[in-house]
């Protein structure tokens, strides 16, 4: 599976952006799709991951409200809608995915086995 990740770019605090990841082959089981993101001298930190099959959702609670991850399966895409943008959500972001995911590891990167490049998102006024 390959993903491939597009939507990045330089926005005004409040503004929106749309990120997107779609992969090479559907999936199939406990397939999860998340985004992670990494700030310039952070580690990665989880953003949101949906669940391919019943589209349960899970957030990092600095995005809960302001973000909305959900997927579309005629296009095997996984969107990640950003709104209300902060400076602190500048970053760069990377999509992923992964099988076989229990709730309670969604949150963690060494959960995933496939990442796309990542797409760079600036805030600033």
């Amino acid at each position: 599976v390959q993903l491939q990740a597009s939507g990045g770019g330089s926005v005004q605090p409040g503004d929106s952006l749309r990120l997107s990841c779609t992969f090479s082959e559907r999936p199939s089981g406990r397939y999860v799709m998340a985004w992670f993101r990494q700030a310039p001298g952070k580690e990665r930190e989880f953003v949101a991951a949906i669940r391919w099959s019943e589209s349960t959702t899970y957030y990092a609670d600095s995005v809960k409200g302001r973000f909305a991850i959900s997927r579309d399966k005629a296009k095997i895409t996984s969107y990640l809608q950003m709104n209300n943008l902060k400076p602190e959500d500048t970053a760069v972001y990377y999509c992923a995915g992964g099988g076989g995911i229990i709730t309670s590891s969604t949150y963690r990167a060494s959960s995933y086995n496939t990442w796309g490049q990542g797409t760079l998102v600036t805030v600033s006024s």
